[in-house]
């Protein structure tokens, strides 16, 4: 009760602020473009004789703060690019808007700023989605990390999948499952699973890969983020961000046709053009088609085929209106990839190895064959709206809507010791159990409205940046699994054709017995409210507060068993603090933030009485150093954090009733420990030189919970130690401008896929996987081609599975801009 009193002062107070003292905040802000109608993005703007200044971001937007009334001859330059000045006044503490176009077309600007004023090609200085409103990193008390489109298109990059590669700390777990309700591959950050269920900021998963056909840039938000996210589509360990490409004001793109090993081959599109003579009205439409076959049998059994479309609208009739619709729409048909489970009857004792590569299974071989496919479909639909109404006020309304749909197969398998099937009392593998989990027109359907008021302006000369935001979600589950154990055969059997493993062997087990159905028919919808504001003490010292009220309201209905409808509140806090002893260089921080998953309340104390549950919690306390120096060529954050989850419900023992059913008694004092450190670091340490690189530490355990896993490294915490880097040189200027070439790879510690008292201990080994691509990029043609697993390294991904990556490939590729 005292947080949602909280919760209404603070509302009423940043109402008042907005009401009264708007007039306050005096602002020169405004938009540079190009000759040819593009924004003219990391462009200095100053005014004259006077430190005050900003940078223009990626749309070629400024604001220069704070400033007094009089007359100012803002100065438009950069290295390399003639400046430009225009007269403006200001008066009666308003605001002023001055538009800039500057002689240059885009491609020459860029090959300014690659040389001049952006010299640090891959860093992004500043996000608007990160804490729901415009800050520079050195501002934000957050940790994010952002890989960006002009990263992506050197390394040939052509899934969200393999644009993680680039982000400190984060590391593929799982290849995406295609059924309806999974947000495509699985990912661990922090000790925690997450998933890419956000575009925009707001809903929008996609259940197959994800392809980067319209990617401008990847956030990885790090921690818990529930304040202003929610819990629903995030986890402890952060979220993913992805944020999409955007319609400009004239005719423009590329064409990409590209082909390389194991069948690969893929083409993709992105033109843009205006619909009016005003320019107010452009259309952008990013596509592409993809098909490759598995590297195991390359050809003959495993494939993946794509399909992306993605179009844009925008409408922007006025300097004070934007209308962004847009949609998504992906189509795959797919064999999963090859996951393989350890048999849960069995323990790792009972094998005689304890590692993958010990396995007895052959690392080229594919164990299904043929027909074993799945459709998936993911259709995201996204509305926004944004009105600024006044100089220091914005409101912005978002609507969005994203489906998703599977049918079809989903093999998987488990290996089993003999002793554990009854078969020997030696240590060892022999066989394979064959079991499949499919879909059958499935369905998850999310729909999410969300407001936002943004204010920025001043009380008493202290500079307030405030978000005040109401949520609505709901998430309406029609899913049906169904499937089982198929057949169980003999491993290395020669001569055996383990590819008779297919369709008609499973639709001929299913007309012999009926599998096992499992719905999930669940609806939830939730409620929230939140406020956020970054107060500046002083020029160099600002701080953070921020509160979120949610009502979780589940419907009920069923999740493999009969789920009672029930509502939870939850409210979830988030404090920050910046110094920043050298001004836009360094900046010290610390954050508090909180995160929460809802449970349940059917489950029996031990007095076997119902357990009233309270949502399950996780608090981050987190400190360290940004660095933005040499003049911007050296981007870089420390970061230390200690993440403790709580009331984690786990098992006291079990009843078996006479009739022989059972139930639990459980309890809700469980916790789990996560801490570790982080640094990234994007750096131009000399002209046409760009280094890209990241290392992570995760320390992470169960305290007080089940004695099965008590002390014990969760197993999908994923590898402790992780590190990234990338080293790429792009000639700046001659005959060969634009000739570059670019190496690196990721590192990735031993990863505990079993760690238990009744299992034992089962790992991945570690592995270095290396990278290269080399490109030559011309005003209207790029050539490039790029070598994944540079080595041939054998290595493995996986949580409670192991999963064979992909071994050695080339890929080639020719882009026609225009």
């Amino acid at each position: 009760m005292n947080s949602l009193r909280l919760l209404g002062l603070v509302t009423t107070f940043s109402a008042t602020s907005l009401s009264v003292l708007a007039q306050q905040s005096a602002a020169i802000r405004g938009t540079i473009t190009t000759a040819d109608g593009r924004p003219a993005e990391s462009v200095t703007v100053g005014l004259k004789g006077r430190a005050q200044g900003a940078i223009t971001n990626a749309q070629g937007a400024y604001t220069i703060e704070r400033v007094r009334d009089g007359q100012y001859t803002v100065v438009v330059s950069a290295i390399g690019l003639k400046s430009e000045e225009k007269t403006v006044t200001v008066s009666g503490g308003q605001s002023v808007t001055l538009d800039f176009m500057l002689a240059e077309n885009a491609e020459e600007l860029k090959e300014v700023i690659v040389s001049g004023a952006r010299i640090n090609r891959f860093s992004r200085k500043e996000s608007v989605d990160v804490n729901k409103m415009p800050l520079s990193n050195l501002e934000n008390p957050q940790v994010y990390a952002t890989v960006g489109k002009e990263l992506l298109t050197e390394q040939l990059v052509f899934s969200v999948d393999d644009a993680t590669r680039n982000a400190p700390g984060v590391q593929k777990m799982w290849e995406p499952t295609g059924r309806s309700g999974d947000g495509g591959s699985f990912y661990a950050s922090r000790g925690f699973v997450v998933s890419s269920q956000l575009r925009n900021g707001v809903a929008g998963g996609v259940t197959s890969t994800i392809d980067a056909a319209n990617l401008e840039k990847l956030e990885v938000i790090k921690g818990p983020s529930a304040t202003l996210y929610g819990s629903a589509l995030t986890s402890y360990g952060g979220l993913l961000n992805r944020v999409t490409k955007k319609p400009y004001e004239r005719f423009g793109g590329e064409v990409v046709a590209s082909a390389g090993s194991y069948g690969f081959h893929r083409v993709s599109a992105d033109v843009n053009t205006p619909l009016n003579s005003a320019k107010t009205l452009a259309f952008r439409l990013n596509g592409a088609y993809t098909y490759e076959d598995n590297f195991q049998n390359a050809g003959y059994a495993g494939f993946s085929k794509d399909l992306a479309i993605a179009p844009s609208l925008q409408f922007k009739p006025n300097e004070r209106l934007t209308i962004n619709l847009d949609a998504e729409v992906y189509r795959s048909t797919n064999v999963g990839k090859q996951l393989i489970y350890l048999y849960f009857l069995d323990k790792v004792d009972n094998f005689g190895f304890s590692r993958a590569d010990q396995a007895p299974l052959d690392y080229r071989q594919s164990y299904q064959g043929p027909g074993l496919t799945q459709d998936s479909r993911s259709t995201n639909l996204f509305g926004q709206v944004r009105y600024r109404i006044s100089p220091s006020f914005t409101s912005t309304t978002y609507l969005t809507s994203s489906r998703s749909y599977s049918e079809g197969n989903g093999a998987y398998f488990y290996l089993a010791s003999d002793i554990a099937l009854g078969r020997g009392t030696a240590p060892g593998v022999s066989s394979l159990i064959r079991a499949d989990q499919s879909t059958q027109d499935s369905h998850r359907q999310t729909y999410q409205v969300q407001q936002l008021f943004n204010g920025d302006f001043h009380i008493g000369g202290l500079r307030n940046r405030v978000v005040l935001g109401l949520d609505f979600l709901r998430l309406d589950s029609d899913i049906e699994f169904f499937g089982g154990t198929i057949d169980t055969v003999q491993l290395n059997v020669p001569g055996y054709n383990y590819r008779n493993f297919n369709k008609s062997a499973i639709d001929a087990a299913y007309a012999a017995q009926a599998p096992g159905r499992y719905p999930v028919t669940t609806k939830i919808n939730t409620y929230s409210a939140f406020v956020s504001d970054v107060l500046n003490l002083t020029d160099k010292l600002s701080v953070l507060a921020a509160v979120r009220v949610d009502r979780y309201d589940n419907k009920g209905g069923i999740l493999y068993f009969p789920v009672e409808a029930y509502k939870q509140t939850a409210v979830s806090p988030k404090f920050g603090l910046v110094y920043q002893p050298v001004k836009e260089r360094v900046s010290l921080f610390a954050n508090y933030q909180n995160s929460f998953n809802n449970q349940n309340s059917s489950y029996l104390s031990a007095g076997g009485q119902s357990l009233v549950t309270k949502p399950e919690r996780a608090n981050q306390i987190e400190g360290g150093v940004k660095l933005d120096a040499a003049g911007g060529r050296v981007s870089a954050t420390v970061s230390y954090y200690d993440i403790r989850v709580q009331n984690i419900l786990r098992t006291l023992y079990t009843v078996t009733n006479p009739d022989g059913t059972t139930f639990t008694i459980s309890a809700q004092d469980g916790n789990q420990w996560s801490r570790g450190t982080e640094l990234s670091l994007t750096a131009n340490p000399l002209p046409g030189l760009n280094v890209v690189g990241g290392f992570a530490y995760n320390y992470s355990k169960f305290v007080d919970t089940d004695e099965n896993v008590n002390g014990r490294r969760p197993n999908t915490a994923s590898s402790p130690y992780l590190a990234n880097a990338w080293v790429s040189y792009r000639q700046p200027d001659g005959k060969l401008k634009g000739l570059g070439l670019g190496f690196g790879g990721n590192y990735a510690s031993e990863n505990k896929i079993l760690n238990s008292v009744s299992q034992g201990v089962f790992s991945l080994p570690s592995y270095t996987v290396l990278n290269a691509s080399a490109f030559y990029d011309l005003p209207h043609y790029r050539f490039a081609v790029k070598a994944d697993n540079l080595t041939n390294e054998r290595y493995w991904i996986g949580y409670t599975t192991f999963n064979a990556q992909k071994l050695r490939s080339i890929i080639g590729s020719i882009a026609y801009k225009f």
